[in-house]
């Protein structure tokens, strides 16, 4: 049985990061869109997009798996955190954003399909209490980020992240340490590639710090 649903599944490859430093948190993204041969698994590149998005003022979140799925879901999470805010005049927590998109992919990947909905997202953001980061999986699981993690193609960048992370990294030096483990990983996985994306969260404050499409060019970011 496993075998049989394995021929179905689309490993299509790509390489999201969460990491959380003293002052702040740094998402980063690449930007390679693939889709892959049910016959043999290989991967086609369909183009570049943008895989970290806004949520709203507050929040961000990167998208891996199923692209429609993922833009859907956050659009849907957008507007039910809007709606909300303006129903109760206060801003929705982190803490409860995360778990009205956990119950979502809950749902959305048990809810009857031809195609099930597939979708992982890190989710950041600050609210009164503070930062925070989230993991969310396809299946509905939510956790709370203390340290790092990745997503789509994390093989590499978590043996990067694993040696190099250590508690109380600066913004600039989880900044470096996102580079470092995306480097790790184009060239070694065909899904990941076509330049990069890097974001960073502080209380009252969301900033894109790097937007590179140039692989050759990116190399030589220190």
């Amino acid at each position: 049985m496993d075998e049989e649903i394995n021929k179905h599944v689309l490993r299509t490859g790509t390489l999201t990061m969460g990491i959380v430093c003293k002052d702040g948190i740094v998402l980063a993204a690449d930007n390679r869109v693939t889709y892959a041969g049910r016959d043999n698994g290989v991967k086609y590149f369909a183009g570049k997009a943008n895989k970290i998005l806004r949520i709203n003022e507050r929040i961000l979140s990167t998208i891996a798996g199923v692209a429609s799925d993922a833009v859907r879901a956050l659009k849907i999470i957008g507007a039910e955190l809007k709606l909300k805010e303006l129903k109760t005049k206060e801003e929705v927590s982190m803490s409860e954003s995360a778990s009205l998109i956990s119950n979502m992919l809950y749902q959305n990947l048990r809810t009857p399909s031809m195609i099930p909905s597939i979708a992982h997202f890190l989710v950041a953001g600050y609210d009164a209490t503070g930062i925070s980061l989230y993991d969310l999986t396809p299946d509905g699981y939510l956790e709370k980020v203390e340290t790092y993690e990745a997503t789509g193609a994390p093989f590499q960048a978590h043996a990067v992240l694993d040696s190099d992370y250590k508690a109380g990294l600066s913004l600039d030096e989880g900044i470096k340490l996102a580079i470092k483990a995306f480097k790790a990983t184009i060239g070694r996985e065909p899904g990941v590639g076509d330049g990069i994306d890097v974001y960073t969260i502080k209380p009252g404050e969301i900033k894109q710090v790097l937007d590179q499409e140039v692989i050759s060019e990116l190399r030589n970011v220190k």
